[in-house]
């Protein structure tokens, strides 16, 4: 069991409202980047555990736990925010996977990332449609996402 997984049933059991952000996290981060965002976290522990506390607790427990948006639609914004910034590559195909995980189709996500060449310019556009080629190349290898689309089809907040 990883240092992870141990932690995330301990942060259910207290009545400490940080171990609930915690728990709620855990379980969104779960729902979205399934076993690829654990080794994020898990990568960290050596480190920084504190950045993967942050992550999971601020990051999946507070925001991406709010109403108003689904993961597809917070799939399609992170994406083209990591494609606009174009230095982020290991964390865009970490959310192009999330995206496919959540429902998003292959032309949704490489029209997300095409649309940021108009405000990002063509080098980050580029690099994202790489990232987004590679992504679904590991896909197609795993058998994880059909050829045409993404691994679910409806996911709600």
């Amino acid at each position: 069991m990883t240092l992870i997984a141990q932690a995330a049933p301990q942060a259910a059991n207290h009545a400490n409202p940080q171990d609930d952000r915690y728990a709620r996290g855990w379980q969104r981060l779960k729902e979205v980047d399934d076993v690829a965002g654990e080794r994020v976290v898990e990568a960290l522990a050596d480190i920084s555990p504190d950045l993967g506390r942050y992550i999971v607790e601020f990051g999946f427990g507070d925001v991406y736990s709010r109403p108003g948006l689904t993961l597809r639609e917070r799939e399609v914004a992170s994406i083209a925010a990591l494609t606009a910034l174009g230095n982020a590559a290991p964390q865009l195909k970490v959310h192009i996977a999330a995206g496919l995980n959540v429902g998003l189709t292959r032309k949704e996500i490489t029209e997300t990332i095409l649309q940021m060449a108009l405000y990002a310019g063509f080098p980050a556009a580029l690099n994202g449609m790489f990232a987004a080629k590679e992504v679904f190349a590991a896909h197609d290898t795993e058998g994880s996402a059909p050829a045409g689309g993404s691994m679910r089809r409806e996911t709600s907040n």
